[in-house]
């Protein structure tokens, strides 16, 4: 028996409920951050893009970080203090984060329900006033404030650290959700 996945109405529901303002903008479907360049200019705050990575031992990892933002994935896995990244399959994306490959989204997270992500943020996309993502689907941009960011983080429950990506191998710091 599969979990029902969240829609986007009910994401958009979640965030009423929580209080979080938002904002979306509809739009052809993206792919990559490069593929959006010209719908980033027209959204005002930090965009994101977002890796869903497994380790050898079978840990997943929700990589959030802004757009532009170098993650060498060949040495993170020493800064997270696990095995060898790779990137998790599509049925493992579905079956975690009910979403398909395009689509990797912080906002995903509403269908972690057993906890299984370990999310990383990149501290330039924390330290950004206002951030977008994908509201389940990559056919849209929701935009949000950062403070509204750690709301839904804090709602989630799972386990959060924060990256700094700009040194040559990342250091890894837990996520201040208080």
């Amino acid at each position: 028996m599969t979990q029902e996945k969240a829609t986007r109405e009910e994401l958009f529901a979640l965030f009423d409920d929580l209080g979080i303002a938002h904002k979306t903008m509809y739009h052809r479907r993206v792919f990559t951050v490069e593929e959006g360049d010209d719908i980033k200019s027209q959204i005002a705050g930090a965009h994101s893009k977002n890796l869903f990575l497994k380790d050898k031992n079978g840990a997943f990892f929700l990589i959030c970080a802004l757009g532009e933002t170098s993650i060498k994935l060949n040495q993170l896995h020493k800064a997270i203090g696990c095995a060898r990244l790779s990137f998790g399959t599509e049925d493992k994306l579905w079956e975690i984060l009910g979403i398909t490959p395009g689509s990797v989204t912080l906002f995903a997270l509403i269908n972690d329900k057993a906890k299984r992500i370990s999310l990383i943020l990149d501290k330039a996309l924390f330290e950004s006033e206002l951030v977008n993502f994908h509201p389940l689907l990559n056919d849209a941009t929701t935009t949000i404030s950062r403070d509204d960011m750690l709301k839904f983080v804090r709602n989630w429950g799972g386990f959060a650290r924060l990256a700094d990506f700009s040194h040559e191998v990342a250091t890894i710091e837990v996520l201040p959700l208080e």
